[in-house]
């Protein structure tokens, strides 16, 4: 019996691990499909609408089956929309328009850190010296992505528009701790991500006007690093790979590993765009770059798994200590983990995030 028990978790553990993965493989190709879209001649906002647009309308259909959601959490839903859908991904993708993929996104990654602010002086709630050595490893790698002992010779707008990013992400994460307070009547993230895809499209539809829209480049091609590729095909691999499917997989993941887990995996995401922007892109980075960017990661993700969790209001069923990998099926009635954990799990790794 316990055998067949272990083999359960390890297998889901590894299924969870295949989706996390594939999830930040898939968030992480969006900036290397959005960028020769933008430099083809499209508004970074209207690729942004463009994006949200065509992923609501293929999560319709979740959309419609959790249609409760919007009388019984419309602020939720209002929320995860203009932060977690609208706010990250309109910043991320003006970031990109003037900084390189992979500088954005690391700098985006300093939300983790950015939470534990929230945490710290909103919340109230202690936090970790090893939270507080995350934080500031992740300003210091920041510094040498950055390159600040050349003057700041970045493009400061880029870098703001990214570091904003960062601030709807930390707003994401604070929206989906709020959601783990329901108990049984907790949202499900599928219905969420569904009506925050639907709310970011509507907003970004008032901010972007895509009826002015340059349409005629959807039609054309754009340039991957000097090499031609149809315009449709870079729009189709953003809504359905790398939003559709990176947030499927997000979401299913986390119902297999524990919040630390899945955050490792999560800040992986950067890893796979700054690659892909280097091979694809062409986007070389600076050895200090390179090393800033691996010490942003190291820092978020020491901040991120450090910070103080909420106690359960009561134990899982059938939880056994330090069986992280509980797989679908097994503790409470349903499969389901602690669902302020599973909430949690799910911001770390839904992200619009960015991007």
């Amino acid at each position: 019996m316990h055998a067949s028990q272990g083999i359960q978790v390890n297998h889901g553990r590894g299924v969870g691990l295949g989706l996390a993965l594939a999830s930040a493989l898939a968030f992480g190709g969006s900036g290397v499909a959005a960028k020769p879209l933008i430099e083809a001649g499209l508004d970074p906002l209207h690729v942004v609408w463009l994006r949200a647009t065509g992923a609501a309308l293929v999560m319709l259909p979740v959309a419609w089956r959790h249609r409760s959601l919007v009388r019984r959490r419309p602020a939720l839903l209002a929320g995860f929309g203009l932060l977690g859908v609208a706010g990250v991904q309109a910043c991320y993708f003006a970031a990109i328009s003037r900084i390189p993929v992979g500088v954005a996104l690391l700098v985006e990654y300093l939300a983790p850190a950015l939470l534990l602010g929230w945490v710290r002086f909103v919340q109230r709630r202690p936090v970790t010296r090893a939270a507080a050595l995350g934080v500031v490893l992740a300003v210091g790698g920041l510094a040498c992505v950055v390159e600040v002992w050349s003057g700041l010779g970045f493009d400061a707008v880029g870098l703001l528009l990214a570091l904003c990013a960062a601030c709807c992400q930390v707003g994401y994460f604070v929206l989906s701790d709020q959601g783990s307070d329901a108990g049984d009547e907790a949202p499900d993230p599928l219905g969420v991500i569904a009506y925050g895809l639907l709310v970011g499209a509507a907003l970004l539809t008032v901010v972007a006007r895509p009826w002015g829209m340059d349409w005629s480049v959807l039609a054309g091609t754009a340039h991957m690093d000097g090499t031609p590729v149809a315009a449709y095909l870079l729009l189709g691999w953003l809504v359905l790979v790398a939003t559709v499917v990176a947030y499927v997989t997000g979401v299913l993941s986390v119902r297999r590993l524990s919040p630390q887990v899945a955050g490792v995996v999560a800040c992986l995401e950067a890893v796979v765009a700054t690659l892909f922007a280097w091979v694809m892109l062409g986007e070389h980075l600076s050895t200090p770059q390179i090393f800033g960017g691996a010490v942003v990661l190291v820092g978020a993700f020491i901040a991120q798994s450090s910070t103080p969790a909420k106690p359960s209001a009561e134990p899982v069923a059938g939880a056994l200590p330090g069986a992280e990998g509980t797989s679908a099926g097994e503790g409470e009635p349903g499969g389901r983990r602690d669902q302020g954990e599973h909430d949690v799990a799910t911001g770390l790794s839904a992200r619009g995030g960015p991007a």
